[in-house]
């Protein structure tokens, strides 16, 4: 969980103005406002946690003060306070507790009551989820059909998910392996100006969020609006698939988002693959199709939408692509399409930035930075930065892909048999050719330390498959001091700026 607090507030007992009876902080968790608590919910939170945390070390919590705050004592406690939650929150020994998970629904829940969000706790409502069934694939229609589940505001994300299979009949041992996500429908004149789209494009679906158990998801998509649920496979190796084949409801779900992938072109296939795929399609054989389908390297990714990136140059627009343990650019230059793809195994580290405009509404959308340090060659690292505003769900991925990593690499890798290093074909819309490359060992490339941000050049001059900057922009936008606006870093513990990745492999002298 990412933590951070833009702002506060001041609240009024009687409602109409006069002297604030009390400070409460905002908390956003992954991008998102969820919640606001006062210092002294806070502080019962961490004594609940330090009795229940005997095996982690909990950080220090701001002290307490007996007089009323200055503005500069206030802004302090916040700064305290939010980097207290950071350092909880990169914690899987606690944010995995079920008492933090509780606490925050609760804390959202109430927050809802006291701004009037919601009527009452018991509440019932229905939810719209979009469910990729055989009915969403007749024909050439790019979507899912519509399913009404009836919940209660205080569920929680796994209270609906299996509200969801058990309306569909999925058996609930087999509900580990979905979840639900909060998405968009994007048309295509707003991707139109991209290189990389194209007026004709079908409608295309934006992921906004995962949904975690410690939010109410019909409190959630209030203030995501407008969006709605979109019910997914949550696993990143396509081994699991294998535990899907035997049922048939649940064959049914993969089967027809697999569909959808290829139809939105979130599974690249050659002319000659999509033809066979028709032909299996259209002779109902979703087993032989599945087989075809996993062979391609693009099974079983999620696309996000276009985002603009540091490489291979400042400034430059690029589809991500996260899956089989990649992160792909997709760029665009002239009419060809450069893919670049980085192995998450050579990603040291990386971390999630936003600013948050607290001047506007809490709902508008902050601006997200996803920035890696990885490892283009033996002793050669580069921060690579993409701004997004989904790159707090880049981050949820990514971490999701190393512990699915760290958990299930000993039973073997799951689809897409090819090498990293290679240089593939692939096709794109509207591209008289494409070129897949990964970094190059052979190319000058940038060493940042985030300690003291030292720049460093390989002397290395050969001329790589795709280029690289040789130095990076010196050039930083500042943020306004303004109390408006702050700038919000999610730390991973006390003594790092960044989320570390356990599966980080070093390269040595025979891979280069």
């Amino acid at each position: 969980m990412h933590f951070s607090i833009p702002d506060t507030q001041e609240q009024y007992a009687d409602g109409s103005g006069g002297s604030p009876t009390y400070t409460v902080y905002n908390i956003y968790i992954n991008g998102n406002y969820h919640c606001c608590l006062r210092y002294k919910q806070l502080h019962a939170l961490h004594e609940q946690l330090r009795r229940r945390c005997t095996d982690a070390a909990l950080p220090p919590f701001p002290p307490k003060r007996l007089l009323p705050l200055s503005n500069s004592q206030l802004e302090t406690r916040r700064a305290a306070l939010e980097h207290y939650l950071q350092i909880i929150g990169q914690d899987s020994r606690i944010a995995r507790l079920s008492y933090l998970q509780q606490f925050l629904q609760r804390a959202q829940l109430d927050t809802a009551l006291a701004e009037c969000t919601v009527g009452s706790e018991n509440e019932q409502q229905q939810l719209q989820v979009e469910v990729y069934s055989s009915s969403s694939s007749s024909g050439n229609a790019v979507g899912g059909v519509q399913l009404l589940v009836n919940c209660h505001v205080q569920q929680n994300a796994s209270a609906v998910l299996q509200s969801v299979c058990r309306t569909l009949q999925l058996p609930d041992e087999l509900m580990q392996f979905f979840c639900l996500y909060l998405m968009r429908k994007v048309d295509s004149e707003e991707s139109a100006d991209s290189p990389l789209g194209s007026p004709d494009d079908p409608p295309t679906v934006l992921l906004l969020r995962r949904l975690m158990d410690f939010e109410s998801p019909f409190i959630t998509r209030l203030h995501a609006q407008p969006c709605q649920l979109l019910l997914r496979t949550c696993y990143w190796n396509a081994r699991w698939d294998a535990k899907l084949l035997s049922n048939s409801v649940a064959l049914n779900l993969l089967y027809n988002q697999t569909l959808v992938d290829v139809a939105r072109e979130w599974i690249i296939c050659t002319p000659e693959i999509r033809r066979q795929l028709c032909s299996l399609q259209l002779q109902s054989r979703p087993l032989q199709y599945l087989d075809l389908v996993r062979q391609l390297p693009s099974y079983g990714c999620l696309q996000f939408g276009i985002a603009q990136v540091d490489y291979p140059e400042l400034d430059t627009q690029a589809l991500v692509t996260i899956g089989n343990r990649e992160l792909s650019l997709r760029t665009a230059r002239g009419a060809k399409i450069y893919e670049t793809k980085f192995r998450v195994t050579r990603m040291r580290c990386w971390r999630v930035s936003a600013m948050h405009n607290t001047f506007e509404s809490r709902d508008q959308p902050t601006q997200l930075q996803l920035s890696f340090e990885y490892l283009m060659s033996k002793q050669t690292l580069r921060w690579i930065t993409i701004t997004s505003p989904q790159a707090m769900l880049m981050s949820v991925s990514l971490q999701a892909m190393v512990d699915e990593l760290l958990h299930n690499d000993n039973n073997g890798s799951g689809s897409g048999g090819y090498s990293d290093d290679e240089q593939e074909a692939s096709t794109s819309r509207g591209a008289s050719e494409s070129t897949s490359s990964t970094p190059s060992s052979a190319s000058s490339c940038t060493s940042t330390t985030t300690a003291t941000n030292a720049t460093t050049t390989n002397a290395n001059t050969a001329q790589p498959p795709v280029k690289f900057l040789a130095q990076r922009c010196k050039q930083q936008h500042k943020l306004t001091t303004a109390r408006t606006f702050a700038a919000v870093f999610f730390r991973n513990d006390a003594n790092a700026t960044s989320v570390r990745n356990e599966a980080f492999e070093g390269i040595g002298d025979d891979d280069l």
